[in-house]
């Protein structure tokens, strides 16, 4: 792809989203080359620009706004408008008469009264696709209500399973239902640019974070579908795997997890423990059954171990292990330096895409943008 233009090139996206789900979406978009314009209430601005700190601060030691804003904002320009004023509703409709794509996280219904909902701009352009993000979606009981993702991660069972078993339901360390609604968006924002060169028309896109939240349940949703055993928190441990958890060696933790009857022997050679040959441990179901009794027996031996020559040993033999890194060392660890997902654009940090298109990282030139 060297040299060649970005897979967006030329699309236009208007964006009338704060926080995080439409931005994170918007960022997306801009770092696979797309045009974005971000619109940004006059003088405040995006709400998550006063989200700190940590603030970012210039070379004079200006304050940049915070980190959180610069996290979901990379590669967009931005421009101050006041929808509410005849004036601000009239440029929103010339961006969008210009646009292809327009993602809003608008509460439902509430672009209505200002004449920017998607069947008003697409009367305008019926070539627009609007990504609508809110927290229940469009339809339902609960469509009126504000999304806000601690509740909706609540609501959508993953704190359920997230925690240790003895403890209480705990969200994840970052705005899990909000990012993940922010990816889904930018893959039904592709799909429908796709039917439009097939078929020429528009699209409104109806994205939810509970909808979203509730899809990522995954395997523990058809734990629940096939067995009818509601799913419960395991701490570190794997519904379906065992031992696939965190150990306690004697200078910190690891990881181990063993996904298959072959990996346990290994590990079990290893520790120098007879258990790959005993009928409670000898297969993965076996195993899953008897984990209360398994543990323990690899925890001990565990405990023996510095955690590098364990993980080392592990590693040499074909068994998946590894540290449990502090978000500083996940970015001195050599693989992620060697993959350049830290970046700075004019002097403001940042986290790049995970997209590599033939040996290219997508990822934006530019910064998040000044407020407007």
């Amino acid at each position: 792809m060297d040299g060649q233009l970005k897979p967006l090139a030329g699309i236009k996206v208007l964006e009338l989203a704060r926080i995080l789900a439409g931005p994170w979406c918007g960022q997306l978009l801009a770092d696979l080359g797309a045009e974005v314009i971000k619109i940004e209430r006059p003088g405040a601005g995006d709400d998550t620009r006063h989200w700190g700190p940590p603030f970012i601060t210039g070379p004079n030691g200006e304050n940049l706004d915070a980190a959180y804003y610069h996290s979901a904002n990379r590669g967009k320009t931005s421009r101050a408008v006041d929808i509410a004023t005849p004036e601000g509703q009239a440029e929103i409709r010339a961006l969008a008469a210009q646009s292809d794509v327009m993602i809003e996280n608008y509460k439902v219904g509430g672009l209505v009264k200002y004449g920017l909902d998607h069947a008003a701009l697409a009367a305008l352009n019926p070539r627009l696709i609007t990504c609508s993000i809110t927290g229940f979606g469009q339809t339902g009981p609960y469509a009126q209500r504000a999304g806000y993702d601690f509740i909706i991660q609540g609501i959508g069972g993953i704190m359920s399973l997230t925690g240790e078993p003895d403890g209480p339901p705990q969200k994840s360390g970052i705005a899990y239902a909000d990012i993940f609604t922010g990816v889904y968006a930018a893959v039904a924002i592709l799909a429908a640019l796709r039917t439009r060169d097939r078929d020429g028309t528009g699209a409104h896109i109806d994205m939810a974070l509970l909808d979203t939240q509730v899809a990522v349940l995954a395997n523990q949703a058809l734990n629940w579908m096939a067995s009818g055993t509601v799913p419960h928190r395991m701490g570190n441990g794997h519904a379906n795997l065992a031992p696939y958890q965190a150990f306690a060696a004697s200078d910190g933790d690891l990881i181990i997890a063993v996904g298959n009857d072959s990996q346990f022997a290994k590990l079990c050679a290893i520790l120098d423990l007879p258990l790959a040959d005993d009928d409670r441990f000898a297969t993965n179901p076996a195993r899953v059954r008897n984990r209360l009794a398994m543990i323990p027996l690899l925890s001990t031996a565990i405990a023996t171990w510095r955690k590098a020559d364990l993980a080392w040993a592990l590693d040499e033999a074909g068994v998946p292990a590894g540290p449990i890194n502090r978000v500083d060392e996940v970015f001195a660890d050599a693989q992620v330096v060697a993959r350049g997902l830290a970046i700075t654009r004019d002097g403001i940090p940042g986290v790049a895409s995970p997209i590599v298109i033939d040996g290219v990282r997508m990822v934006s030139d530019t910064p998040s943008p000044p407020r407007p």
